[in-house]
């Protein structure tokens, strides 16, 4: 005799689908040599994709070289890397470019981020006012994260904050671009103001 299963049966037994990590972009951005190529190739987990270009005689007498003498590419279009956070999220990364020249191209890269990283030189703070600026303008969440270019930086927190007029409520760190750890500790940073803007416009 040949049992009939009941129509419930193995109801329970089946595989739950495994769903993929939500896809959250970010944008790191910043003045001309400031670490943002080296910050997204410090953390994608793909090998990044890079717009560089050589820098020419003409370009070099329009970018100041003077505290980067050995920087012989500048991105021209944008940096792009990946890494997932956790099985949850996944973090997709748009490097901008540095040069004022290339500005008209930040629209585009922004669009639908939800957040950004704003990479600072302290040896070159001038360069920082536009990529600052251009955050606030456009009301996206982000955080300056000082590059500690040799492992140490120009100028304390306090000053940087006073001299770019950065808000109080933007987190201002020091980070290291080359080290993995450390560019994730600053994206974890972004990560949550972002979340905690959001939350207060959902209360509101």
């Amino acid at each position: 005799m040949v049992s009939v299963p009941s129509p419930t049966h193995g109801a329970h037994s089946a595989t739950p689908v495994e769903q993929p990590p939500l896809p959250v972009k970010m944008v790191i951005a910043g003045g001309f040599g400031v670490g943002k190529t080296t910050a997204v190739g410090s953390i994608s987990q793909i090998r990044p994709l890079t717009t560089e270009a050589a820098i020419t005689e003409v370009a070099a007498g329009v970018d100041d070289l003077t505290l980067t003498p050995g920087k012989t590419t500048t991105t021209v279009a944008m940096d792009f890397g990946c890494i997932t956070i956790d099985p949850t999220l996944k973090l997709y990364l748009f490097g901008t470019p540095g040069q004022d020249r290339f500005g008209f191209m930040w629209d585009d890269l922004v669009e639908g981020a939800l957040g950004g990283l704003v990479i600072v030189d302290t040896r070159r703070l001038d360069d920082c006012y536009a990529a600052v600026d251009y955050f606030e303008h456009k009301g996206i969440p982000f955080a300056v994260a000082v590059n500690a270019f040799d492992g140490q930086v120009e100028h304390d927190l306090d000053e940087v904050r006073w001299a770019l007029d950065i808000a109080q409520h933007v987190p201002l760190i020091v980070f290291d671009a080359r080290k993995t750890g450390s560019v994730r500790d600053a994206l974890l940073v972004v990560l949550e103001v972002a979340l905690s803007n959001a939350e207060e416009a959902t209360a509101t």
